[in-house]
């Protein structure tokens, strides 16, 4: 086995666990929820094929609708976000061929550049998940409040956590 295959089913697993176990039981001022699972999907390589990345993404939304007991609803969102991943990632990188070998993090991006595209990636997940969630906009307000809020919280985490991945490296 390869070193970056363990790697990924190692963090796969921790993200997994984390969300899980501790993650879905915080709601802060009954609003902003955690969803720290997508730095899996954040963090896979851009060389890595548009059907793997699907397909890791859906066993990943489908793995915390388990836990979770949201029938569908991270798979879904899962899926559409890995869609919408590489294209996010392009807005913030020019589409040279040394780009498609990078694995999106602080250490490779830089920090602003990392930053636009982590806040870019939450704030579109965000989206989706609540967009699937309430599907209507008759309480518009309190799901703009639970999507911006839930987006600063798992950005602020999501950069934490890969600060903390930056130092190990």
């Amino acid at each position: 086995m390869s070193r970056e295959l363990i790697y990924y089913a190692i963090l796969f697993v921790a993200m997994l666990l984390l969300q899980a176990l501790i993650c879905n039981h915080i709601v802060l001022f009954n609003v902003a929820v955690p969803i720290i699972f997508i730095y899996f999907i954040i963090r896979l390589p851009m060389s890595l094929s548009t059907n793997w990345v699907l397909t890791l993404s859906f066993l990943m939304g489908f793995c915390v609708d388990i836990f979770s007991d949201t029938p569908g609803m991270n798979a879904l969102a899962c899926t559409i976000f890995a869609i919408a991943r590489r294209k996010i990632f392009t807005l913030y990188n020019s589409r040279d061929e040394h780009h498609a070998e990078i694995v999106p993090s602080i250490s490779t991006l830089g920090f602003a550049t990392y930053c636009k595209y982590l806040l870019t990636t939450t704030l579109c997940y965000c989206t989706l998940i609540f967009l699937i969630e309430y599907f209507s906009f008759s309480h518009l307000p309190m799901m703009l409040l639970k999507i911006v809020s839930s987006s600063v919280l798992t950005f602020l985490l999501l950069l934490g956590i890969d600060s903390l991945m930056a130092r190990q490296s």
